[in-house]
């Protein structure tokens, strides 16, 4: 399944969403990132003035991780016009199998967790 196709993940767009850090611990991985949520998501507001989306700072959270598996990791950020800081988007993300691949400048990785969700930082 890819990630739209998920419960939760229906109403925001990964691919243009910036990936602005990854946390990890046993049991977690948590992607900060600058989060484009769709029309129809709840708390979609207007995009800025100058901004093609609606952003929103957010966790995409995995719980409950049994197994992350890094195919590789990219630990150079790029850095934009206004001096902004990013690792690129998810480009892609989805489900076979009971296992969460997802991949994008940053990284490839294979997570193994309950099904992720969004949380909100702001």
């Amino acid at each position: 399944l890819n990630y739209f196709q998920l419960p939760g993940l229906e109403q925001i767009y990964l691919e243009d969403s910036y990936v602005l850090g990854i946390e990890e611990s046993e049991k977690h991985v948590k992607f900060l990132l600058e989060l484009v949520l769709t029309e129809k998501h709840a708390a979609y507001t207007a995009p800025k003035p100058g901004e093609q989306y609606c952003y929103r700072n957010a966790f995409l959270h995995f719980k409950n991780v049994s197994k992350a598996n890094w195919i590789h990791k990219e630990k150079t950020p790029s850095t934009d016009a206004a001096g902004e800081i990013d690792y690129g988007n998810i480009d892609t993300m989805t489900f076979v199998d009971g296992v969460y691949h997802l991949s994008g400048d940053w990284g490839e990785v294979e997570i193994t967790s309950s099904k992720p969700k969004i949380d909100f930082i702001d």
